[in-house]
């Protein structure tokens, strides 16, 4: 399952890389990042169907915000399910996530193991 990783600060790759090392060295997941909304939606539409089942995106970006992004990949791609992370947990950034489509809600820091079980349900879900 590849599994796209949208945030405009570069080191979340890292991290990422770091806490999904041993699932994408079993092959479970491949990682791909972008560090914009305009760059994620580039390489989702560079495949057609796209390649990606799954999209994490940060909510506060310069540029294209995350709920711009998850209104134009709810219209452009519904297949594709979308989780938001926001550094402010408050009840109107969850609210507002929810009801325009995401899966899920994550504030920073991110509870990995919480996401690892809402991928691991994608990928039953998929299988």
């Amino acid at each position: 399952m590849k599994f796209l990783i949208v945030d405009d600060e570069r080191d979340v790759e890292m991290l990422f890389r770091q806490k999904f090392r041993r699932e994408v060295r079993d092959g479970l997941f491949e990682l791909e990042f972008a560090f914009s909304g305009n760059e994620a939606l580039e390489l989702l539409r560079s495949h057609l169907p796209p390649e990606v089942m799954y999209i994490f995106s940060d909510i506060n970006m310069p540029g294209m915000t995350g709920f711009e992004l998850l209104e134009k990949v709810k219209a452009e791609f519904p297949a594709i399910q979308v989780s938001m992370i926001s550094a402010y947990g408050d009840t109107e950034n969850h609210d507002k996530a929810i009801k325009s489509g995401a899966k899920e809600f994550f504030t920073k820091p991110i509870d990995f193991d919480s996401l690892k079980a809402e991928l691991q349900e994608i990928l039953d879900t998929n299988q």
